[in-house]
């Protein structure tokens, strides 16, 4: 059942991977309309998320941070499709590296970097990143259930050969690459809500409390590695700016948590100045109420 799905879908988002960006938006334009009018996709998960983050805002602000956002939401999983076509030349047009200075400063330290994201903007077309350092670029993620479109990811983020490593794999591959002499830049996102244990860090996101993941910290902490913060902007529709922030050029040396906390800083500015680009249909507050008192 698995291929059968994959047979059938793979050729349709091969063709809209072809497809020019005006008439890619067109498209995105109509998928818009079933999404949001016809079939009210999570709507009342986004509904919810906005109105917890941003108590003081209006129904009607609501309204509209929630359609600019839900188009969003459609351009940017058609242009995931885009990935699988679009020439080097024309991501770098679309996706410009504000700062790629920044990069080549913790490259010459000679040490290995982590950079944390967030689901803001445009993550995916981040993989142009790996063009602008000679570090190798690794890419930790949850595994598709099926497995042929698991396959078709892995290779469309490997196209400037970013590997894509799974949570449990990410210490030993890491490590071994330590260990071979090769210096990784290892992509996190790290704004997913984690399963809720004794030993969770709860930290504050857009005022709330929440369980952090923070396994991208400790093992910046513990490889002493460098650790920095894609900053990602909308400039217009299909194209974005990223900029490199240097979190801690020696990890090892901030307090436990510090790390989690200042990466949680930065991607709040950016949901608070243009919040319909933060991915709401995401229960990032959904254990809030579970912190111990």
């Amino acid at each position: 059942m698995q291929f059968i799905i994959y047979i059938i879908v793979y050729p349709l988002l091969w063709f809209i991977s072809k497809l020019p960006f005006k008439l890619l938006y067109l498209i995105s334009d109509a998928v818009y309309v079933l999404l949001y009018h016809v079939f009210s996709y999570r709507k009342k998960v986004v509904t919810n998320n906005l109105k917890l983050v941003f108590p003081d805002k209006s129904e009607k602000e609501i309204v509209s941070i929630r359609k600019a956002f839900y188009k969003h939401l459609c351009d940017m999983f058609l242009e995931m499709a885009k990935t699988m076509s679009i020439s080097e030349k024309d991501l770098k047009k679309r996706f410009a590296i504000k700062n790629p200075e920044a990069l080549k400063n913790l490259e010459n330290l000679n040490k290995s970097i982590i950079v944390l994201y967030g689901h803001y903007a445009s993550w995916e077309w981040s993989l142009v990143v790996e063009k602008y350092i000679n570090f190798k670029g690794l890419g930790v993620y949850k595994p598709l259930a099926n497995k042929y479109f698991d396959k078709l990811v892995r290779s469309i983020r490997g196209k400037y050969n970013t590997e894509l490593i799974s949570t449990k794999q990410t210490i030993n591959r890491i490590t071994q690459l330590e260990n071979a002499g090769t210096k990784t830049i290892t992509a996190f996102l790290s704004d997913q809500s984690p399963r809720v244990t004794k030993e969770v860090y709860w930290g504050k996101f857009m005022g709330i409390d929440v369980p952090c993941f923070t396994g991208a910290e400790r093992l910046a902490k513990k490889l002493d590695f460098t650790t920095a913060y894609l900053k990602i902007n909308k400039v217009k529709r299909g194209h974005y700016e990223a900029e490199v922030i240097t979190l801690a050029e020696d990890s090892k040396k901030y307090p436990d948590y510090a790390l989690t906390d200042l990466f949680l800083a930065e991607l709040e500015q950016q949901i608070y100045k243009q919040p319909a680009y933060y991915f709401w249909t995401h229960k990032r507050w959904k254990h809030s109420h579970k912190k111990p008192k």
